[in-house]
């Protein structure tokens, strides 16, 4: 009789590796994260039916114990089948991080696949870093000279890294790579920003579509021409000076109704021969900065 039953068990066997297959066209999400709160935060289960049945289809975890019945005895007709699964057990908790599995069974034809794609549930954010800007100050005026600022990273994990500027999203990186740079031209729609202290920070996101905790980022100064100091007090007709920064070729500047162009450095001056108040306004890539020139008449 074992004899007879073990043949009649492989004949079986043999009979089912000739039935073509009920299910086919199997399509299953690979990777989400069920805590995401984004567009990966559940798994798609899709195939297609040979023929009309009545389904019990499961998630199973790596030791084949069920941890969610997505559907149970309802009948599909033949054609494409979709489900969803939310990473959530029958009791409505998150599952545990790691792979899983769809069982199907066919009711009708007394059959139970379990289909060979893999769901991995990942609820772990990616650490990324921020380890280099440069340079510290910079102009995007468009005259290739500092106009860019280069953002150095690394992150725990593939994932996608973004660059943020006073917490806005300005780049999103190509690529999934652990490391790497991001170059920013300090341009919104093609305007420059103006003039100011901007705080710089990286993001990311990884392949389940868990974001990473962004840490507190570093402060770079945007500027096409700064001065020394923005107050001038002298004697009329002396001589004065004031530094300029500016990563220009030379700038522009105006005091009262004389004006001039000089290279960045110090800017030596004359001061007006009538006491007063004046502005000194210097000019560099169509950005300026200003200063007050205070003209007194010597003591008696």
């Amino acid at each position: 009789m074992l004899l007879v039953a073990t043949a009649l068990a492989f004949a079986y066997t043999e009979q089912l590796k000739l039935t073509p297959s009920p299910i086919l066209g199997t399509q299953v999400t690979k990777v989400f994260s069920p805590v995401c709160e984004c567009d990966t935060d559940a798994a798609v289960i899709a195939f297609r039916l040979r023929e009309s049945d009545r389904l019990d289809v499961e998630i199973i975890d790596k030791g084949g114990a069920i941890v969610r019945h997505l559907i149970e005895r309802l009948v599909y007709r033949r054609g494409p089948v979709e489900l969803v699964w939310n990473g959530r057990d029958d009791a409505n908790a998150v599952v545990a991080e790691g792979s899983y599995r769809p069982r199907v069974r066919l009711v009708r034809q007394r059959r139970t696949i379990v289909l060979p794609n893999r769901i991995r549930v990942d609820t772990t954010p990616p650490r990324v870093r921020l380890l280099d800007i440069a340079p510290r100050v910079f102009s995007p005026d468009g005259d290739r000279r500092a106009d860019r600022v280069v953002v150095r990273y690394r992150v725990d994990e593939p994932a996608q890294v973004s660059l943020y500027v006073n917490g806005r999203q300005r780049v999103r990186k190509r690529g999934q790579k652990l490391g790497g740079t991001i170059e920013w031209y300090g341009q919104v729609e093609g305007t420059p920003l103006p003039r100011g202290v901007y705080r710089f920070s990286v993001g990311a996101v990884d392949v389940a579509g868990n974001p990473a905790l962004r840490r507190p980022g570093r402060d770079i100064v945007i500027r096409s021409v700064a001065l020394g100091r923005d107050r001038v007090e002298t004697r009329p007709g002396a001589r004065f000076a004031v530094f300029v920064s500016s990563d220009a070729a030379t700038v522009e500047w105006k005091l009262g109704a004389r004006t001039g162009t000089a290279r960045p450095g110090t800017l030596r001056l004359r001061a007006p021969l009538q006491p007063g108040r004046f502005t000194l306004t210097v000019t560099a890539a169509g950005q300026s900065a200003r200063a007050a020139v205070i003209v007194r008449r010597p003591a008696p």
